[in-house]
């Protein structure tokens, strides 16, 4: 299955293309690429949607100051007759973190604060794993992912449950660091919740307030919200789907408002290109007013954590040598050229957007699937400006649909395997009534196991949602079945860990995913 940690990253597939030569002259010039036009465009995003099975989804392409496609394609709900148009609103998820980075880039240059600051000057509460690392913590730390925190680690503090993005921070503490501080990656979303509380630190607004105030009114972004609690009102919305291996079931909106300064922002294609097109400018409106300097966008484009490049993704993608961080942004080298990109992971909705600065390029994908077509789309439209042999573009495509298929199908086979029995006709070594109690997690919360009908049921307090029937596997494992749908995991395991006398004093759960780490949660008996 396509995963957030794969639309985290530009350059995610892969094609069998060489970079053009910097230093040997050629001995004709080359001729530029012909520009492709919006037609063309459209004729390839709806036969792309189509064989991947897209319900719907929306694209915007800016070149050279231009606005050369904003349109919808396919429909906004599968099975219902509305249709998606450039003003459909879709989750764009992480993208959102470069309009978190733009807002700490205004308030640098205001005087509020200094990349360079000590997060603790702002936010004197926070700690994480390690205290030399918390008091070292600088901002620029919390916009690049190197605070020593594993990729997605503590995601299940934010997702579903009531906590306040402080009170998330406050419970990271219990979180052990994985990485080395500020020399290995670990994606983050729970160091933009930090800089989201910076922001309020040092702006006396909400992070919600000053991305509207600051950053929404003035490029006229006025169908861009920052919760789904906003969607009534302003309608045309695109329904998430969950995608899986029959097809795509829809699935109700999600709020995300937590974690808001990590993935919030609620968009269209119309409103996006207006975003693409702030950044190609460096931060100047149209008007010729500044929200964020040159510097500051440079600053932000520069490389701040190395993200190592496997031999694999070298073979596939030859012409990339370098990936990196930037503040809010995911940096490599394409065909020469350095490209500028996040993707996006919400429940029932990936997106991804591409800049290529030196060509004044920017592409925005924008769907209501969990599938890996914004990274494909992206980069096949970027390659029809760039290649000087456009008919390779149709590379990406391919091998990402085998790739999204492929990936799709081993994850469901993992959730299998994991539910299988390791061994038949064992029965529990205990009665149903020693299985029951409460159960604390520090970092977490309370879970509970009760009896209902004769059967155990699993109960993790901070998301009421999440509430499982238990299937005796074997021996003290049992299965999960959770009673509600989720877009990111299916069925699990867990384990009862019982002390010297037999008495059940730990949870142990196994739920396969690549986004929510569920073996996070220590989970002890308390009276």
């Amino acid at each position: 299955m396509i995963t957030r940690i794969l639309l985290l990253c530009v350059l995610c597939l892969g094609s069998a293309q060489s970079v053009r030569s910097q230093d040997t002259p050629s001995p004709v010039t080359p001729t530029a690429p012909a520009a492709p036009t919006a037609d063309s465009l459209r004729t390839l995003i709806e036969q792309s949607r189509a064989a991947w099975d897209v319900p719907g989804l929306a694209v915007a392409v800016v070149h050279q100051g231009q606005v050369v496609l904003s349109a919808g394609f396919g429909l906004r709900e599968q099975g219902q007759p509305e249709p998606v148009d450039g003003g459909t609103v879709f989750a764009i998820a992480s993208n959102t973190k470069a309009f978190t980075a733009a807002a700490i880039a205004m308030l640098q240059e205001s005087g509020k604060l200094q990349w360079q600051d000590h997060v603790q000057q702002h936010l004197p509460w926070l700690n994480v794993g390690d205290s030399w690392v918390s008091h070292e913590l600088r901002i620029d730390d919390l916009l690049c992912h190197r605070s020593g925190l594993g990729t997605f680690s503590g995601d299940l503090l934010w997702w579903g449950t009531p906590y306040t993005p402080q009170q998330v921070l406050q419970r990271a503490r219990h979180l052990p660091l994985k990485n080395r501080f500020r020399a290995e990656y670990g994606y983050s979303n729970l160091m933009f919740l930090a800089a989201g509380e910076v922001i309020r630190s040092a702006s006396g607004q909400t992070w919600q307030q000053f991305i509207g105030e600051r950053i929404l009114q003035p490029l006229q972004m006025q169908r861009t919200v920052l919760s789904v609690k906003d969607l009534t009102a302003l309608g045309n919305a695109a329904r998430p789907h969950k995608t899986t291996l029959t097809g795509n079931q829809p699935i109700d909106w999600f709020n995300w408002d937590t974690m808001a300064a990590a993935g919030g922002v609620i968009s269209c294609s119309d409103d996006m290109a207006k975003w693409l097109q702030l950044q190609l400018r460096r931060g100047q409106l149209p008007g010729g007013e500044r929200l964020f300097s040159e510097a500051s966008s440079h600053r932000m484009w520069t490389p701040h954590t190395i993200i190592p490049v496997s031999r694999a993704a070298q073979t596939r993608t030859p012409s990339t040598h370098f990936r990196s961080c930037g503040l809010g942004w995911m940096l490599a080298d394409y065909r020469g050229r350095m490209t500028v990109g996040h993707g996006g992971g919400y429940d029932g909705m990936y997106s991804q957007v591409l800049l290529v600065p030196e060509e004044d390029l920017g592409i925005v994908v924008l769907t209501n699937s969990m599938t890996g077509i914004g990274s494909a789309l992206t980069m096949t439209i970027a390659d029809l400006y760039l290649s000087e042999q456009p008919g390779q573009a149709g590379q990406w495509l391919q091998q990402g649909l085998e790739q999204d298929r492929s990936g799709r199908t081993e994850f469901y086979e993992r959730i299998k395997k994991a539910v299988e029995p390791v061994a038949t006709g064992t029965q529990p070594s205990h009665e149903p009534a020693a299985y029951v109690g409460q159960f604390e997690c520090p970092l977490y919360g309370r879970a509970s196991v009760t009896l209902e009908n004769g059967g155990l049921v699993l109960q993790l307090h901070p998301f009421p949602e999440l509430q499982a029937d238990l299937v005796h596997l074997h021996y003290d494992t049992w299965k999960i079945v959770w009673r509600k749908s989720f877009a990111w995991f299916a069925e699990g395991t867990v384990q009862f860990v019982p002390d010297a006398a037999g008495v059940f004093q730990q949870l142990r759960l196994d739920v396969p995913n690549d986004d929510l780490w569920f073996d996070e949660l220590q989970l002890r008996r308390i009276p």
